[in-house]
């Protein structure tokens, strides 16, 4: 039925007799020939029908779109004026001699063969009409390339992979679990891992050393374009590594992927603490192409009559910070309030501005409706901080710290994306140094997970001051994404204990969710630490594309919903019964 693949015949000596098979994805009748082009996976090739062979001839003419077929023929190069340099197989042709229609196909509800406009459920619905589509074969393919490369660095490092259950016991990840209710323990559940955090740690307790796996994992969350309800990860762990070990094997092994895949040299990955992350970019996961910085303005405003300034000035946990935009004093007053529209969504109750118009004049220089709240020594100390030129917009954030941190950091990338300030660059770094703990309305929260270990060992001390204590994590950054988050982890019985203490859990709860493990970590625990990558996020950096749902085969839509086969779906009644639940959703309904 096929004796090469499409991408194989530039291997094939001129006169040689193949067959090749797809679907049809153009045809062109000149009249005194027919042209098809068939595509398959690895590419598009061109045959050429010729009027000598009528029963052949007569054949063709009836081909559409999409129809299934297998041809004969022999290849021969194209005529010089007649290269395709957009097609892989685009010097050469194949003179057909035989044709064998293996399926017909209706009009496809997508079109495959260009660009058309359609909604994205549409394209779900029908996602293996989407997924024939060459752009997206070439993403897919591309993934297979990736994960590939990834298996082969991870091999060669003495890393092995590792299954670890699907079925397993709800833990705290940050985020909800699904649930699957057990039909021979009626009333108990099992949930879906939302990572194998636990399982990894048990197989560094177990001696393999170094474990990695292809995992998916399940999030009941709010989803976003680089969020889906199950996501694929590459899961590392490894025994006897600190975290510079760690970091330094795992940069290696993102830039030796970009460099096969892509062409493209990383350089080296900057290390940044999360703190100097937050004040300088307003993010965990800085964005570096952008230039522009949050500059803290506060210690010049404190004794301004401007309320708004002031009072957050004058409050230990308030800050004013500006933002420096190149060349924006050019923005109108509409656009400007479109920008504090967007600010608010953060929580920002409003947005102030300087235009710059010349640098030493002082309040001269600048046009604002704050002005007559400042002086020339403040204008021009201001304009000197924040690095402003003449022809700039500054624009201020004065609120809580985190009102203006959130607020200005998302607003940098907004304005930057606008006007075109985002460097066409790969920007890496490592972002460490990270709070063990945040705390909200007095109750303490890891910031990572509860297994990842403090920078100090002694409990006294760690329980003294937990929201000063920083955390040995590091999360791996590029062009403002999070690609990877690890650290390293717990292996004393104590410390692990305390941390479950300071979060609240007391002893039984601990018992009960985490047994298992303080029982282990009993038992000789080698130090451990380790990382997990977003495998859809990383490829969606590396292809360009706008969602991960489009180097995803079957995703997901924002509602968790699958269009294609209508999941999520009510279950018979039976069904209910035999595992013992009952469903409310009806009734809430009515």
């Amino acid at each position: 039925m096929r004796s090469h693949y499409n991408g194989d015949l530039l291997k094939v000596t001129a006169g040689e007799e193949v067959t090749v098979a797809g679907w049809v994805h153009r045809r062109r009748d000149l009249g005194g020939l027919i042209f098809l082009q068939v595509r398959d996976k690895s590419g598009i090739v061109q045959i050429v029908i010729e009027p000598d062979q009528p029963d052949l001839f007569a054949q063709a003419e009836n081909l559409r779109s999409e129809f299934v077929v297998s041809l004969t023929g022999k290849v021969r190069n194209r005529p010089e004026n007649m290269i395709n340099k957009d097609m892989v197989t685009g010097t050469i042709e194949i003179l057909a001699s035989d044709l064998t229609v293996l399926n017909k196909a209706i009009p496809p509800a997508i079109l495959i063969d260009g660009h058309q406009d359609v909604s994205e459920e549409l394209r779900l619905k029908h996602r293996y009409l989407d997924l024939r589509r060459p752009e997206m074969q070439e993403k897919l393919l591309f993934r297979n390339k990736v994960a590939k490369n990834l298996r082969d660095y991870l091999e060669a490092e003495s890393f092995t992979d590792i299954e670890t259950p699907i079925l397993t016991k709800a833990t705290p990840e940050g985020a909800r679990d699904y649930l699957v209710p057990s039909r021979t323990n009626k009333g108990s559940f099992f949930a879906l891992p939302q990572s194998p955090q636990l399982f990894k740690q048990l197989l560094m307790m177990s001696g393999f050393d170094r474990y990695y796996q292809i995992v998916r994992c399940f999030r009941d969350e709010d989803l976003r374009a680089d969020r889906q309800p199950e996501f694929t990860q590459l899961d590392i762990e490894t025994s006897f590594m600190d975290e510079e070990a760690i970091m330094s094997m795992m940069e290696k092994m993102i830039r030796q992927l970009f460099i096969k895949t892509l062409d493209v040299d990383l350089g080296d990955f900057p290390r940044m603490p999360y703190a100097e992350a937050m004040q300088r970019y307003g993010s965990d996961k800085p964005d570096l192409r952008v230039a522009i910085e949050l500059v803290d303005c506060a210690g010049l405003l404190k004794e301004v009559e401007f309320k708004v300034f002031s009072a957050p000035a004058n409050d230990a946990n308030g800050r004013v910070a500006a933002i420096c935009v190149p060349g924006g004093a050019e923005l109108s007053r509409k656009q400007i309030d479109q920008y504090t529209e967007y600010a608010g969504r953060y929580g920002a109750k409003g947005l102030a501005w300087v235009k710059v118009k010349e640098i030493g004049k002082g309040i001269e220089g600048v046009q604002s409706p704050i002005a007559k709240f400042l002086n020339d020594e403040i204008v021009n100390a201001i304009l000197e901080r924040t690095g402003a030129a003449a022809g700039d917009i500054l624009l201020f954030g004065a609120d809580s710290s985190k009102v203006v941190t959130d607020s200005l950091g998302a607003l940098r990338l907004k304005v930057a994306e606008d006007r075109g300030l985002v460097e066409d660059v790969w920007k890496p770094l490592w972002v460490v140094d990270f709070p063990m703990f945040e705390q909200d309305k007095g109750q303490m929260h890891a910031l990572h997970h509860p297994f990842t270990a403090p920078q100090v060992n002694d409990v006294e001390q760690l329980k003294a001051a937990p929201t000063e204590t920083l955390s040995r994590a590091y999360d791996m950054v590029l062009n403002g994404c999070e690609v990877g988050g690890g650290s390293v982890r717990i292996h004393n019985q104590e410390i692990q204990a305390a941390i479950f203490d300071i979060l609240g859990i007391e002893k039984q709860e601990a018992e009960e969710k985490f047994g298992f493990l303080l029982e282990a970590l009993k038992y000789g625990c080698p130090p451990h630490g380790g990382i997990a990558f977003g495998m859809d996020r990383l490829v969606m950096l590396m292809v360009g594309a706008d969602s991960i749902r489009d180097v995803i085969a079957f995703p997901k839509t924002t509602t968790a919903s699958c269009p294609l086969t209508s999941a999520p779906s009510r279950v018979s009644q039976a069904q209910l019964e035999e595992l013992a639940i009952a469903s409310t959703a009806k009734e809430k309904t009515e």
